[in-house]
């Protein structure tokens, strides 16, 4: 094995070449980029990504991109589409083809084909006077003056400059499309990020007792309660009219503070006015609200009736923090 002294140096030169080749792209955002984004916002087909090696790979990123986004697009392997995959295209979709140098064998071969398909072919390409290029309807500038490899031979700095330009068209495209957070979540309804945007709190209280004291009942009552129920808190109802929690903190400081409590009742050391949330209120929300206020149960009260008790432990189980 080699010396590994020296390897802090390179790692840090190799973010550093690459946040170079990332910030020049500011200056390919000009009106070929523009007439991109207008090019596929007036589609009425799909976009077909399509490169090869790790130009390739950096495509089906941004395909996932486009189509977490409201962008329908699809990947073809520039390899594959000349043995076959070219049956993916459509008459009204176009092509976005991802290349270093443009002039790569299987690339000089699709280009003819997807001329004759007729398709509008976008050229994300790292140099700008290549064949591709020239054959393109629009070419948007990937260059980058150099690779973050040690030789300058492995795509390091070129494949990360695709793969922002690549968001930064998928950026331009949802803000155009006014596609919102609720749009965000129709397309992800799983994982965390679909859990933060869809899961509500009456998914999840619904699982858990709901435990309930009245104000003049005894200690005893509200520790049997709390025990018995096990979310470490107990609503306290007058009647049926939500007045206080009462949590196992507050009866922990009771005990401390108390000599007897013998004549105690659930009234005298509950918290007035409690924290409360609303069954169709998202649960990320409900986090906050616990976080703002150093809780970790929430009353649940719908058309002003106790329903039951959020907890921590209930969000925690979801994967959402």
């Amino acid at each position: 094995m080699k010396n590994l002294s020296g390897l802090k140096a390179v790692a840090v030169k190799a973010i550093n070449t690459e946040v170079t080749a990332v910030a020049r792209l500011v200056h390919a955002i000009d009106d070929e980029f523009i007439k991109c984004v207008g090019l596929i916002l007036r589609s009425k087909g799909r976009v077909i990504v399509t490169g090869i090696g790790k130009s390739a790979i950096i495509g089906q990123k941004i395909v996932a991109t486009f189509n977490s986004t409201g962008t329908p697009a699809i990947f073809m392997h520039a390899a594959d589409a000349i043995h076959g995959d070219l049956g993916i295209i459509q008459k009204e979709d176009l092509v976005i083809c991802l290349s270093k140098s443009g002039e790569t064998p299987e690339i000089k071969v699709l280009v003819p084909l997807l001329k004759e398909y007729g398709s509008s072919l976008i050229a994300l390409v790292g140099n700008i006077h290549s064949y591709l290029a020239k054959q393109a309807d629009i070419v948007i500038d990937t260059t980058v003056a150099e690779e973050a490899c040690p030789n300058n031979l492995a795509p390091t700095s070129s494949t990360t400059a695709q793969l922002v330009m690549g968001d930064a068209l998928a950026t331009c495209l949802l803000q155009a499309r006014g596609f919102t957070s609720d749009d965000f979540a129709r397309l992800h309804p799983g994982g965390s990020i679909g859990k933060q945007l869809n899961l509500k709190v009456g998914d999840l209280y619904i699982n858990n007792l709901a435990p309930e004291v009245q104000g003049d009942d005894t200690i005893r009552s509200v520790i049997v309660e709390i025990s018995s129920k096990r979310l470490g808190a107990t609503a306290v109802l007058q009647g049926r009219k939500l007045i206080g929690i009462i949590t196992d903190g507050d009866l922990r400081r009771m005990l401390e503070k108390e000599p007897d409590i013998s004549l105690l009742k659930a009234s005298d050391i509950m918290t007035a006015s409690p924290r409360t949330t609303h069954p169709d209120t998202l649960v990320i929300e409900a986090l906050g609200l616990m976080r703002q206020n150093n809780i970790t149960q929430l009353l649940v009260v719908g058309k002003n009736k106790y329903l039951g008790i959020l907890h921590l432990h209930d969000i925690l189980k979801e994967g959402i923090i």
